[in-house]
């Protein structure tokens, strides 16, 4: 299947550069010439490049890039705090902070026609919601050692053989959920999108649809985030 027109897409081309006809290419430099991958960089060079021009130096005083920046920082955290108190919010926010940030920023690049949401990729959420699932068992060990296992057998011990299947079950689950949830709204909100562009295009039509995918874009970050927050502190609370 061919990939529809891409802004970036169409400059690699120009580059004699080769591009994946399918979702993954077959070799390194077509994997690497992925669009997922390619507007991912995007993505990343847009959250470097924006908050440097315009946070600019600190000053006591803030200017408005400034005021900006520590409105949205100081809201995330707060969040964080509401939901996992403030010494695992600290602890955890550079990690949440930056999914926040990323996976907001990729899922409206793609309501911009000629650019496409890394996270409409199964690859990308996948990614992210791997590095969720091997961080909340890493806090649960370094938080209770040997005693994490406790989370998994249930409140009476003759449960044992029936809690602890349930419970490893439950958590490879939300491998599936986390990452499908997530791929699965962008990549129906960008299907969607590009049958109305090729259909009504010249008219208003898609325009409902842009603002609608304007809400699933804060939603779906908001809920992988909320998520993320509430496996990590039910990994750091003691088991009952």
């Amino acid at each position: 299947m061919e990939h529809p027109i891409l802004f970036i897409s169409l400059i690699l081309e120009m580059l004699h550069l080769p591009l994946p006809h399918g979702e993954v290419g077959a070799t390194l430099l077509e994997k690497i010439d992925s669009p997922h991958m390619t507007y991912t960089w995007l993505v990343m060079a847009f959250l470097i490049i924006v908050p440097k021009l315009t946070l600019g130096k600190m000053e006591m005083i803030p200017g408005k890039g400034q005021n900006f920046w520590e409105a949205i920082i100081s809201g995330m955290e707060g969040f964080m705090a509401d939901n996992m108190g403030r010494e695992g919010a600290r602890m955890m926010f550079p990690m949440l902070a930056t999914f926040a940030l990323y996976i907001l920023v990729s899922n409206l690049v793609g309501l911009i026609p000629g650019f496409l949401s890394p996270t409409s990729n199964l690859n990308v959420t996948l990614g992210c919601t791997l590095i969720v699932f091997f961080t909340t068992h890493i806090l649960g060990l370094k938080f209770h050692g040997a005693g994490y296992i406790k989370h998994f057998l249930g409140p009476i011990p003759w449960l044992i053989p029936l809690m602890f299947p349930i419970e490893v079950i439950s958590h490879f689950a939300r491998i599936l959920s986390l990452s499908i949830r997530l791929f699965g709204n962008i990549m129906a909100k960008e299907t969607l999108l590009g049958i109305l562009f090729m259909l009504a295009g010249a008219y208003f039509a898609p325009l409902p649809i842009l603002v609608l995918g304007v809400f699933v874009s804060f939603v779906q970050a908001l809920v992988f985030v909320l998520l993320s927050i509430l496996y990590f502190s039910a990994a750091m609370e003691h088991a009952h």
